[in-house]
């Protein structure tokens, strides 16, 4: 029913946010000890997958990738169109 479908999508984005808030942490992390990096792709991908809000919250907590325009620009613009998407899907499954 409606609460199914409501728990799955917020365990998804719950999930998908949190796994990127912390990639966003880790390669911070990495970035300042010189060691292997996540690719920008996969952060993007991640992000782009419905992270946006564990993205943005990574970007300014961790000021990280704040002076890259794909990431300064991209991750507000893909929050603002999850949030449009989250809130049809919720529509959807509330009919």
């Amino acid at each position: 029913g409606m609460s199914m479908g409501i728990n799955i999508l917020t365990y998804y984005l719950l999930s998908i946010n949190f796994i990127t808030w912390v990639a966003y942490g880790l390669d911070k992390g990495r970035a300042k000890k010189g060691k292997w990096r996540i690719q920008e792709r996969t952060l993007l991908i991640l992000t782009a997958a419905g992270g946006s809000v564990g993205a943005l919250a990574g970007m300014l907590l961790f000021r990280h990738k704040t002076k890259k325009a794909k990431f300064v620009v991209g991750v507000p613009v893909m929050l603002v169109a999850h949030c449009v998407i989250t809130a049809a899907a919720v529509q959807w499954l509330m009919k």
